[in-house]
This record gives C-alpha cells, structure tokens and sequence, in this order.
C-alpha cells in the first residue's frame, strides 16, 4: 500500500506528486539510460578533446562563427550584407548558445566557441537519434549502437566537429521523426513535429528534401479516423514558420529583386539554378568528386556499409520510409549539372548509422529464429539472408576497427590547426594595426578582435561581391596591405579576378605549415609583382653590399658561417646599420642567424650579440635604444653579457642605407 502526502485539507501536495512522477519516469527509463548516458559522454568527450587542433578552421566556419559573433556584439544579422545565401535561423542558435555561455570569452579563437555549439547539438543528436531507434522497435543495445556509431565514425566526427549549420538542424530534424512517431496526441505531436523540420529547413535548406518522407511517416502512423485533420494542421504549421522568413524578406522590402538591394528571390535562385555546378561525381578534379574524396578517406567502410544498409532497410517495413529517404539522399548526390556542398553528407550520416545498426539487429534475430516478420520469404531464406547480412557487419567491424583507430588518435592528438594559429599570432605581432587584410573568414573575428579596425579586415569572398566593400575598395585589390592564404583562398578564391590578382602580385613575408595546411602572410604589392620583385633584388644587392663591409670590420668577432650571413645579404639593413654603429665603440660576437617562425628564406630581423662584460652590454642596449625610430628595434632584451634585439618586419622592396 502506496502512502500519500496530502496537506490539512487532504488535497496531495503537488511537489510530492511531481516528485513522484519523476522518480517513475527515472525508474521506467533505467535500463534506457544506462546505455544512453555512456553514449552521451563519449560523444561530448570525443567532440571535445582536440577539437582547437583538428580539423584545421575553415572559411564556412568562420563565416558561421563571425554572423554569430555579429549578432551578440555588432547587433547585425552578419558580418556583411545579408543576402539570403541561407536561412538565418542557424547561426543565431549558434549566437544562442555562445551568448548563454559566454563561449566567445572562453577562447582565444573564436571558432573554438561554436565549435563548442557543434559539441552541444552533437550531443542532443545523439540522445534523439537513440530515441528514434527505440521508436522504430530497435533493442536498447542497437539504438546504442547507432548512437555510437553517429559519434565515433571519422567521417561523422570530421564534419561534427566543423562548424556547420547542417549540424544545427540534424537534432530539429531528428526530433520532427521522433514526434511523428508518438502514438500519443497525435495532433500535438504532429503539429510539433512539422514545426521542427520547419526549425530544420531554416537552419539550412536542403533538410527540406527530408518532407516527403516525413509525410510517408505521418500518413502511416497516423489514426484513420484523424488523419485529414492532423495532416492539415501539421501542414499549417510548416507553411507559417515558412512564411515567417518570406516575412522577414518583405518587411525588409527585400523579397524581390530591385536596384541597389539584395532580394530574397536572388539567394533562392541563386542556390537552386544560377550557382555554379560542381560537375559529376565521377569526374577527376570536379568539386563533387573532390567532396566525395573526402568523405571516402575519412571512412570507407561506413559509406559501404551505410549504403548498402539503406538498400536493405527498403525490405524493413518499420525502417523503410528512412531507407527510401537515404536512398534518394545519395541519389540526390549523381544528379547532372547540381551542386554538392561538402557537408551535405552531415545529413545522412544519423541516418545511415541507425540503418547500420537496425539491419545488423534484425540479421541476428532472423539467424536466431526470434524475428517474426511477415514476408514471402521461407524461414530457410530468411535466415539465409540474415546470415549474410551478420556476416557482411561483422566483417566490416573487423575492418573498421584499425582504420577507426588511426584517425581517431589524428583527430584526439594532432594539430593540424597550429599553422592558423601561428600565422593568426604572427600578424597580430608584427602587423600594423592600420594595414587592410584580405583574409579567409576563420580568422575574420580573431583580428577583429585583436584591434584591426572591422573595415581593414576584408573577408576576401565580399572584396568584389558585396557593394559595401567595393565602394571602401575603389581601386580593388590594390587597396589592401596584406593577404594571408589559406587553403580556402588558394582554391576558393580563384573565381575572384580581384582575389588573384592579390595573390599573384604579392610575396611572402611569412609562411607556417605545408601542403593544404599551409598559411601565408604575403605582402600586397600594388605596382604589380614585376616591379616588386625588382625592388626586391635591388634591396638583396644593397644588403649584401653592406653586409660584405661590416664582416670584413676588425672589431666584429663571428664565425665564418655567420660572416656569409652577412656577405650574402640576408640580415636585415636596420640591423647592419645599428650593428655598425655599436662596432664603432666596441668589439661585439655576433651569432650565428636562425630564422624566426614562419620566416624562412625572409631577412634575419633578430641579432644576438655578445660583449666582454655586462657594462659593454648596456653599452650596447643604449646605442640601439638611442636610434632614430626608423633604426630603433621592437625589442632589446639584456641578459648579463648577452644582448638579444629583434627588429619589426620591414617591406621587402625598401632597404635603408643610411641611419642620417
């Protein structure tokens, strides 16, 4: 016998029964959660771990990550013209969720914090995904399975981890399946249902290719006696939240296309039929086939075993509106003259991890004889084909483990970002704070916020295609100081005259990383590249002038390796002419020159010298700290005898000769 709490007039006190109903649900749910909540963690912790080193940041992720930023900090809806390339709705959840937690101010770089978003919306994929496993008749150990699967494979980590609005609308979507599932209240859960894929579609548009199958879903699961009604309601609903962005596009007199303004019909026929094609998946060098390529070496197996498990769950009746939907999704991908966005395989990947996971279950309840499933199969075939199909996921365990393995410890324990952000630490050190940059946009809010004003950092994507930065820009590409290239730029970029017109008539002043990896600091030159490099030659040769006297002083005591330094005109002018004056009053040891990070085959800008006693050393750091600001150096640090200076880069065409 069940005891109650009730107060003096016997009505049971509220809390008690919440509480109650509380533990029930816990006590209902145990077994659920104890395989859900592991899940859970190593999704948060597999996300979480590295996630600054690897992948490397990339353009689309500072552009998320920037629009956000810009929502919380400039009270704009972007960081440039907002032209209706995508609904907005994904990154102001990211805003969301930054501005709630204060992510922006937990990281040096400002990618990091949406990439604590992706964390978060990884995470609640993961618990619907198990939900909808468990909806669909899958054991606890499947819906599991799946879960894991979802968290751990390379390919889905790579693209969780990146800072994708596909990521943000996966949960709204996985839910829009879980609530059409709900045999409950059906019209609430209907309604909720088709106002979660309306939340998905404008967080980003192709989940839109999701609806017909949902409908499949609904009609099916919906009573007979309701189904008109639930249907039409639900119908509403996605229509309203729709025509809530055709809204926002009309009020801002942006709906259709007119002179001088963005319209939302542009960015919709823009996406749908004017963007350019990335050609045939099949075709060598096309976008689409370099989109593919990365998907298949991050995991093979996965894309086979998922591909072929959306071929057999079109034979499950409970999984086959999923199966068809994978099915068409990876169609979708061979159409002619389409475009293939690198992340649209963040769409299929929960559902290609819980057809995995459902057909491997239903292969060993077939063997076992437990599964009872109306079909035209004999047992014998039945269970024929479910020994193949065990047979067919067991060996691509086998397989999957090792190569899981070796990518797994590159994203936990390598570093493939440090080359963005030595060239980040590089530009914010020795780069005036004046100077115009084109950059890639990952690195747009970083120097932003380390004190470059917002218009002299130019994403290079808007130098000629928004109108409010040709009009800063009159003269273009000229009218930039700096480009720092990434691998986003050096591919991206090449559909911008202006952008490759930059890069070709610029020369590096620093250089981090190799291989798509590799960032550069480059020095804009705007008499054009030919005149550049003869400046160039002509300073070498003034150097080495220089340098060939001041090896040849009595009084400069270094080796003969450090004497060709010199003689070879690799030592900065500032440096030579200070140098000179510093021998005048005393005999000094020079070092040998190495190279600063990133300035390899650049001027050495950094001289250690070295005097009989520390009174000749602050003798030393007097005379260089006495120099006009022309010859002075950024830094002079003394250490007992030895005096270390470091001069601030200077442009590579010009070499003072004189310090009068």
């Amino acid at each position: 016998m069940t005891a109650s709490i009730t107060n003096t007039t016997g009505i049971p006190i509220r809390g008690a029964a919440a509480s109650s109903g509380a533990g029930a649900w816990f006590r209902r749910h145990a077994a659920s959660l104890a395989w859900l909540l592991p899940v859970v963690a190593v999704t948060v912790m597999v996300q979480l771990w590295n996630m600054s080193g690897t992948p490397q940041r990339i353009d689309d992720e500072g552009t998320y990550t920037a629009q956000a930023w810009s929502i919380l900090h400039l009270g704009e809806i972007t960081h440039y013209t907002y032209w209706y390339d995508h609904p907005p709705l994904g990154w102001v959840q990211i805003a969301g969720y930054t501005g709630l937690t204060g992510a922006f101010g937990r990281y040096e770089f400002a990618v990091e914090a949406a990439r604590e978003a992706m964390v978060f919306f990884s995470a609640v994929s993961s618990i619907l995904l198990f939900v909808l496993a468990r909806r669909l008749g899958a054991g606890r150990i499947t819906a599991a399975a799946a879960s894991l699967v979802f968290a751990v494979s390379p390919l889905a980590l790579q693209y969780h981890r990146t800072v994708y609005i596909d990521n943000v609308a996966t949960p709204w979507l996985l839910a829009a399946f879980v609530l059409v599932l709900s045999r409950r209240q059906q019209l609430a859960g209907f309604a909720a249902a088709a106002a979660c894929l309306g939340v998905a579609v404008l967080s980003k548009e192709t989940y839109l290719l999701a609806l017909p199958f949902l409908i499949w879903l609904a009609v099916r699961r919906a009573d007979k006696s309701t189904r008109r009604y639930t249907l039409s309601v639900a119908g509403a609903v996605l229509v309203v939240i729709g025509g809530g962005y055709l809204l926002l596009a009309a009020v801002k007199g942006e709906l259709l296309p007119g002179s001088g303004r963005v319209s939302l019909w542009e960015g919709v026929t823009y996406q749908l039929g004017s963007r350019a094609a990335s050609g045939s998946v099949f075709d060598g060098g096309s976008l689409a086939n370099d989109a593919a390529a990365q998907w298949w070496a991050l995991d093979p197996v996965f894309i086979v075993l998922g591909s072929t498990a959306a071929v057999v769950g079109l034979f499950l009746r409970r999984v086959r509106p999923i199966a068809a939907m994978l099915v068409f999704l990876l169609a979708f991908m061979f159409r002619p003259n389409g475009y293939l966005p690198v992340p649209y395989v963040i769409m299929l990947i929960p559902f290609a991890a819980l057809l995995v996971a459902y057909t491997a279950e239903r292969a060993l309840l077939s063997v076992t004889g437990r599964v009872r499933t109306r079909t035209r199969l004999s047992g014998a075939a039945r269970r024929g084909l479910g020994v193949t199909w065990a047979v067919v996921s067991a060996a691509a365990l086998v397989v999957a483990v090792p190569l899981w393995g070796t990518q797994l410890r590159g994203f936990l324990f390598g570093n493939l970002d440090l080359p963005m952000q030595q060239a980040e630490q590089w530009v914010g050190d020795n780069v005036s704070k004046s100077s115009r940059l084109l950059v890639d946009d990952a690195m747009w809010v970083d120097l932003v916020d380390d004190g470059f004003a917002r218009n002299n950092v130019v994403w290079y994507y808007k130098l000629d295609t928004d109108g409010a930065v040709e009009r800063q820009s009159p003269n273009g590409w000229k009218d930039s100081d700096y480009v720092i290239t990434t691998d986003s730029m050096r591919t991206g970029g090449n559909s911008s005259a202006d952008v490759s017109q930059a890069i070709r008539n610029s020369t590096a002043v620093a250089s981090f990383g190799t291989g798509d990896q590799q960032v550069e600091v480059r020095r804009i030159h705007s008499e054009g590249l030919t005149a550049a490099e003869t400046a160039i030659t002509r300073a070498t040769d003034v150097r080495k002038t220089m340098g060939t006297e001041l090896a040849s002083n009595p009084a400069l005591r270094a080796d003969d390796g450090t004497k060709s330094q010199f003689r070879a005109g690799q030592v900065d002018s500032r440096a030579m002419i200070a140098l000179g004056q510093v021998l005048a009053d005393q005999d000094v040891r020079v070092s040998r020159f190495t190279p600063r990070t990133g300035e390899d085959g650049q001027p050495f800008r950094t001289v250690v010298l070295h005097t009989s006693d520390a009174a000749g050393a602050e003798r030393v750091a007097a005379t260089f700290q006495a120099l006009s600001s022309s010859f002075r150096p950024s830094s002079v640090e003394r250490d007992g005898e030895r005096v270390t200076v470091t001069y601030a880069p200077s442009d590579p065409t010009t070499t003072p000769t004189s310090a009068s």
